[in-house]
């Protein structure tokens, strides 16, 4: 009989955490904090006496469960794309109108134009994101911006480990409606979180979030600069995208040294993802389905050799951002041209791959009495199915590799 999970010290255990931070937010007796792990990512740890028998925070973990519905209205699956990647109100593709925000920003800039407009034309107190931690610049924080000035200075992705979601009490005391910026999993924390605290609900004016293939832990990066030959303590800034399309890797160096390093975007990530947390493999969601708008690489418009400063394309979920959306690009901050669903299947092969692999990953898990998280609404067995039969095999023959290998058939020791 397989192992059940029966409070958050169990999500851990099982290695479901996805490091979003929700647990922290949710807790309401100091019950928890969060560790970054090198080698894994960041981890909640718990004070025994407090978390053992309380399920708050299970009840809003994303690691344990992802409903796909929550944001549908009552719409039903009618396309081959609803079960593909979610159900949309609009798809575009699009980048901002700002050519420095553009050009700084990973992909476009959209989700750095929305937020600036979010800031200026809507009210929005500040917008809650991660971006780089001045002290450790390979590590990540969560930050609150409240100008222009402050997302140009903080826009870009970063591929290391972080917790947006820690942070989402700035906005629930906030005195009005503010914007968040997270990965799939974040919002969907944040999600489930906003159904439990009226305050939460009242006050995230727009959730937004990016495609996202996983979360490479700490000692990616480190990777990275030992591979550059940097140390640590030589780093006084550190970029992963932006400055140009798809930008790369990039290193400011203090002291004599101060030409900084780089590499190419696809060299860079190609060397991360072998630290992506197993937990990433199971994510149904890379397409950010929990969030009112999610943008992405427009991967099918990508030349390799032009000097386009990039694009992404944008899926509208809700109608708060329908009308948000088209509130920016009347107002000028945003660029957008209608696209349809094979765009988006071209864009982003990736990930809708792997969500048609997920089927058989869960399936070797639960051969070996593995807890696997509950997803709902994600279409997964639709998806595997539609994989040759070499294909799904090698979905059940790689994860049982993957369990042997890892022991990941033991529950991990608590922090």
């Amino acid at each position: 009989m397989a192992r059940r999970i029966c409070n958050i010290q169990d999500v851990a255990a099982w290695r479901m955490c996805m490091g979003c931070g929700t647990c922290l937010a949710a807790c309401t007796k100091n019950g928890v904090e969060l560790v970054n792990v090198e080698s894994e990512g960041i981890r909640p740890r718990f004070r025994s006496e407090v978390c053992s028998n309380c399920v708050d925070c299970l009840d809003v973990c994303p690691g344990c469960r992802l409903d796909a519905d929550l944001v549908m209205d009552g719409r039903v699956k009618t396309t081959e794309a609803d079960h593909e990647f979610g159900q949309v109100l609009e798809l575009w593709e699009g980048y901002a109108a700002d050519p420095e925000i553009r050009y700084q920003a990973s992909s476009g800039g959209l989700l750095s134009a929305l937020s600036i407009y979010c800031l200026e034309r809507e009210g929005m107190r500040f917008a809650l994101h991660t971006g780089m931690d001045p002290d450790k610049p390979w590590l990540n924080r969560t930050l609150q911006s409240r100008t222009r000035e402050d997302v140009l200075l903080r826009c870009g992705s970063r591929y290391a480990p972080a917790s947006p979601c820690d942070g989402l009490r700035a906005i629930e005391e906030s005195e009005g409606p503010c914007v968040f910026i997270g990965k799939p999993c974040d919002t969907a924390g944040a999600g489930m979180l906003r159904r439990k605290r009226p305050g939460l609900d009242r006050n995230l004016g727009l959730v937004l979030s990016f495609c996202c293939a996983g979360t490479p832990s700490t000692l990616g990066t480190l990777d990275l600069l030992k591979s550059m030959g940097v140390r640590t303590d030589q780093v006084c800034a550190l970029r992963y995208r932006g400055e140009g399309w798809p930008g790369g890797f990039k290193v400011s160096l203090s002291g004599n040294d101060r030409g900084g390093r780089f590499l190419p975007y696809m060299a860079s990530w190609r060397r991360l993802t072998k630290y992506i947390a197993f937990r990433c493999r199971l994510c149904p969601d890379g397409l950010g389905r929990l969030a009112d708008i999610t943008c992405g690489d427009a991967w099918h418009s990508y030349q390799e050799g032009t000097t386009d400063p990039g694009r992404s394309i944008v899926l509208v979920r809700t109608s708060r951002g329908r009308e948000i959306l088209r509130r920016a690009r009347a107002a000028g901050y945003v660029e957008l041209r209608p696209i349809n669903a094979q765009a988006v299947l071209a864009a982003q092969p990736n990930l809708l791959g792997k969500r048609r692999q997920l089927f058989g990953r869960l399936l070797a898990m639960r051969m070996f009495l593995v807890p696997v998280p509950r997803l709902r609404g994600f279409s997964l067995f639709r998806g595997w199915w539609s994989l040759s039969l070499p294909e799904r095999f090698r979905s059940v023959a790689g994860t049982i590799k993957r369990i042997l290998i890892r022991s990941l058939w033991r529950e991990e020791k608590p922090l």
